[in-house]
């Protein structure tokens, strides 16, 4: 028995199973609730179900939330990866145009202004140069990163409606409907995307020198700068990755919706991010990152979300008990909290 509760709590101290046991929770409220959660069903070659609705919603949010891990673990903060959400959606929408053409060989549903690789590449550019704007005010002015990324937040929404006129565009494009709503191998390909982009970011973070000198930026700048890291250099380049993150998310969420939104699209995206982050574990002090906690952080938002919906609870009451999940797992992964314990039971233990 003892050697059980030993195990459990070594268990218990490794940084993922928190998230895990939450998002297992919470999956098990579902399963009690409605007993065919896990049920999928395959219509036209493409799976279907509830587990598949919430891996493919969570999508935009995993991809933000694995750029911002990359910021956060700088010491540094994002506030503004909605706005660029916004952005990206909009510039998209503007390359393909909101108007159906009748003319020409191309159908009512196929018109587009841009091919979609130039639609593509002229939204990720412009997501990835704001990213390099908040990269150069933080890195290169010295300006604090809530500062310097509220100065966006701000802005960019009006570059949003500006690039929309301020009305919502409708895209007609079906290529580009794929990205959000399309199939490959009977699995949405918003998930693909998300294996994409995590498997570079963890290849570049886990298999070069460049996730050790984040975390040494993020314990100590000065020491790190004085150890011979570019700290400037290596910030800059993550919050350019987070704007290019969003701008990704950006193409995703427009392409679901089938159209550009630049005042309501990823609105409050850049909190539900910042919460799937701490709630995978990764602390806003900086240091030590986890991309796999990220991910798990935005499903536990997504399954919380749905499970709301699923037991009937006024939508809401959706932030506050998002704030009360994210209490809960914060205390329980805060190392004071978990050495008091700690001492707690080694004092029964002593006492016995």
């Amino acid at each position: 028995m003892s050697d059980a509760a030993a195990s459990l709590r070594r268990l218990a101290g490794k940084s993922l199973f928190w998230p895990v046991a939450m998002l297992g929770l919470l999956l098990l409220v579902n399963l009690v609730t409605n007993p065919g959660f896990f049920a999928i069903t395959i219509r036209d070659g493409h799976l279907y179900g509830s587990v598949i609705d919430i891996l493919n919603r969570a999508s935009p949010l995993m991809i933000v939330a694995m750029g911002l891990t990359l910021v956060i673990a700088t010491h540094g903060i994002d506030i503004s990866v909605g706005a660029v959400v916004a952005i990206s959606g909009a510039v998209a929408a503007a390359l393909i145009g909101g108007a159906l053409s009748t003319g020409g060989g191309a159908g009512m549903e196929d018109a587009t202004r841009f091919p979609l690789p130039v639609v593509l590449c002229g939204a990720l550019g412009v997501a990835l140069v704001f990213g390099m704007w908040n990269g150069a005010l933080v890195a290169l002015v010295g300006m604090q990163p809530i500062i310097a990324t509220l100065i966006l937040l701000v802005m960019g929404r009006g570059v949003a409606q500006l690039i929309t006129d301020g009305q919502i565009i409708t895209i007609y494009y079906r290529p580009y409907h794929v990205i959000g709503n399309g199939f490959l191998l009977g699995i949405p390909v918003s998930l693909f995307i998300v294996a994409g982009v995590g498997a570079a970011l963890w290849w570049l973070t886990r298999r070069t020198a460049l996730g050790m000198f984040v975390e040494a930026i993020g314990i100590n700048p000065v020491a790190s700068r004085l150890a011979g890291i570019r700290a400037r250099s290596i910030t800059f380049a993550c919050y350019a990755a987070c704007g290019l993150c969003a701008g990704i998310a950006g193409l995703i969420v427009s392409s679901n919706v089938k159209s550009a939104d630049g005042n309501n699209a990823g609105l409050l995206l850049e909190l539900d991010a910042i919460l799937a982050v701490v709630l995978g574990g990764t602390s806003l002090s900086g240091g030590k990152f986890t991309l796999a906690g990220s991910v798990l952080g935005a499903l536990i938002i997504q399954t919380l979300t749905t499970t709301i919906y699923a037991v009937g609870v006024p939508p809401e009451v959706n932030l506050v008990l998002k704030a009360i999940v994210v209490f809960l797992v914060s205390i329980l992964q805060s190392k004071k909290i978990r050495d008091l314990i700690e001492r707690q039971r080694a004092r029964r233990v002593a006492v016995s």
